[in-house]
């Protein structure tokens, strides 16, 4: 029986302008399928357009040519306000900055995405607690960021993005700012939530213990994509 696709790209490419009549080729016809359940590890030099294809398969930046599909809709054919609620109820990010609201508590950072969504105070709440306990925070649930160590801040950035059970989790460079310890319990969970929650993650990173983990593993170099065979 064949994988279920989540997202399929194809012909996708990726120009920047640099300066007068100049751009840049960031993407050179990328052909990508993602697979449920499956963590994806995209890894490849820095400037190789890692956060570039990361960003196009969240619909958070445009590609020049080339399709993105998602039950065979193309992502682009979509309005901004569509994309955005496509984003919010099918797409989850983990950057290497975890991007915490400050002023809010863990508890109300992970429930911020179903508020979004339309879903009620109660019920929200109550699934960003399970979600925190998921992660190992049970105990930090009205800790705000500047009371959470920096494992803790980005688990918190962890549960906030599987908040609407999305159906692609996106990490860029998730363990960039931990020292090893914490980078390592962060690999770990990532690989534990794809195992017990069947969540599909796409990675990039240049971690080397974090790419050993992943189901499957792909270089971006020059623009173009190649499977890394183990």
């Amino acid at each position: 029986m064949s994988a279920t696709i989540v997202i399929r790209t194809a012909k996708l490419e990726k120009e920047y302008e640099t300066g007068k009549d100049l751009r840049l080729r960031v993407l050179k016809g990328i052909d990508l399928e993602v697979h449920k359940g499956e963590v994806l590890i995209v890894v490849g030099p820095s400037g190789s357009g890692k956060s570039t294809l990361l960003h196009i398969l969240g619909a958070l930046d445009r590609p020049t040519t080339g399709t993105v599909l998602h039950n065979n809709q193309d992502l682009f054919t979509l309005s901004d306000e569509e994309r955005a609620r496509y984003r919010n109820r099918n797409i989850g990010f983990v950057f290497q900055f975890h991007h915490l609201l400050g002023e809010f508590t863990a508890l109300e950072n992970v429930a911020m995405p179903a508020l979004l969504g339309g879903a009620s105070l109660r019920s929200a709440r109550l699934k960003a607690e399970n979600l925190l306990a998921a992660v190992g925070l049970q105990e930090r649930t009205d800790h705000r960021p500047n009371e959470l160590s920096g494992g803790e801040q980005q688990r918190v950035a962890v549960a906030r993005a599987l908040m609407n059970d999305p159906a692609l989790v996106l990490a860029d460079e998730p363990s960039g700012n931990l020292d090893m310890d914490n980078g390592e319990k962060l690999h770990a969970l990532l690989v534990d939530l794809a195992k017990t929650r069947g969540q599909t993650f796409v990675i990039a990173t240049h971690n080397p213990d974090l790419a050993k983990r992943g189901s499957r593993m792909v270089r971006l170099v020059d623009g173009k994509l190649s499977t890394v065979k183990r």
